[in-house]
């Protein structure tokens, strides 16, 4: 990362971070004014069961869950998040259940789809939605077009780091939200304070890191 960046620590376990890169990033929704790398933790095998962990813990044990769909690189903490609330537990909704993990793929008009031999996996299931960031709630209401498209019952949204608390009537359970980021800010493209202040955007941001530019 560069030198400008900083380690946040989730409050209940230090060992578990992201770090933090202050400045004006473009994303395919909004501009932000920090850029959220949460590289450690999506592909680091220690960290990862982690941060699963903490978000078992925090979508608890009385939400059913048979399928993750995992967005934006969540796949290794998507399987661990499927460990945990499959433990064997007299209070555990998933006790001893299979837990299915899979990722929609985009087509040529970046709709997300689910191929027929998978389709099983989401229709009538119910359906934890496992992403990176939550910043404007789009890509989440794109995949839950998806799910109703392949008639999946999405009961519980979790998240790395998220600025928002829900996403209609389903909870987003995040192990950083906007508390963690006091200053964090989201603009819509068109009424960007950073962009009325002549800053120059520094970086192309998506959901596979950043840009200079």
């Amino acid at each position: 990362m560069n030198e400008k960046s900083q380690k946040i620590y989730q409050r209940g376990n230090r060992n578990i971070y992201i770090n933090i890169l202050p400045g004006h990033f473009a994303t395919n929704h909004s501009h932000v004014n920090f850029y959220v790398d949460m590289t450690s933790l999506k592909t680091r095998y220690s960290l990862a069961k982690l941060a699963a962990e903490a978000l078992a813990a925090k979508i608890g044990t009385s939400t059913a869950v048979d399928t993750i769909i995992c967005l934006e690189g969540t796949e290794m903490i998507g399987a661990f998040v499927a460990q945990e609330l499959s433990k064997s537990s007299l209070m555990a909704m998933n006790s001893g259940v299979e837990i299915n993990v899979l990722s929609p793929e985009l087509n040529v008009n970046n709709q997300m789809i689910f191929q027929h031999n998978t389709q099983e996996l989401v229709a009538g299931k119910c359906i934890l939605l496992l992403i990176a960031s939550v910043t404007t709630g789009k890509t989440i209401q794109r995949a839950i077009d998806c799910l109703q498209y392949y008639q999946g019952h999405l009961t519980d949204i979790g998240a790395i780091f998220s600025a928002e608390r829900a996403i209609g009537d389903v909870n987003i359970h995040a192990i950083f939200t906007e508390a963690d980021l006091p200053q964090y800010e989201t603009y819509t493209p068109g009424n960007c304070l950073m962009c009325q202040e002549k800053r120059k955007i520094n970086a192309i941001d998506n959901n596979a890191g950043y840009t200079p530019i």
